[in-house]
């Protein structure tokens, strides 16, 4: 039944502070970041990576994430990410009790530009979305009115970066915060 879904037993690689924009949206808040994601960077933190060793050396993509922080008890944590990304676009659903996360693809064929899909998902799904990601006290508070006053800049500053970046930059920073 739950095929779709790929389960991982880890926390997904943090958010590089450094290359994160935040927008804050009452009880929850959005990060813009342009990720790289290669072995060395994975290596770094520590991940395994979806098939172990026969795919040594296949990891190889980049694009904006979008991060959705809401209070998950009593800290900031991240519950939700939209991996925008180029090659394998995916969302996660991050659970902080369970110490683990879900990723379900997105099929840029049937769903379109997974960046233009993940903001209209934000829109339109958000409160559920943090349920599913076991953040019930924030989808039950959500403001939707914030959310949709603040979208308007996640999304600029995700197309923004999605178009102007510095790779070897955004390299340099991921490796740094994953050694830390």
């Amino acid at each position: 039944m739950n095929s779709h879904i790929t389960r991982y037993d880890l926390m997904p690689i943090p958010p590089v502070p450094e290359q994160t924009e935040i927008f804050e949206a009452g009880v929850v808040a959005f990060g813009v970041e342009y990720r790289l994601l290669n072995d060395a960077i994975a290596a770094a933190s520590a991940i395994e990576t979806a098939g172990g060793a026969d795919r040594a050396g296949t990891l190889d993509d980049r694009g904006v994430s979008i991060h959705v922080f809401a209070e998950v008890g009593g800290e900031r944590h991240e519950v939700l990410r939209f991996d925008c990304f180029q090659e394998d676009p995916h969302y996660h659903y991050v659970s902080w009790s369970a110490r683990s996360n879900e990723m379900l693809h997105i099929d840029p064929v049937a769903d379109g530009d997974p960046l233009a899909w993940a903001l209209e998902r934000i829109r339109t799904r958000l409160p559920q979305m943090l349920e599913r990601a076991g953040a019930d006290e924030a989808a039950e508070r959500v403001d939707l009115r914030r959310v949709d006053a603040v979208l308007p800049r996640v999304a600029e500053a995700a197309f923004r970066v999605r178009y102007h970046h510095d790779d070897a930059s955004i390299l340099r920073g991921a490796l740094a915060a994953a050694e830390r």
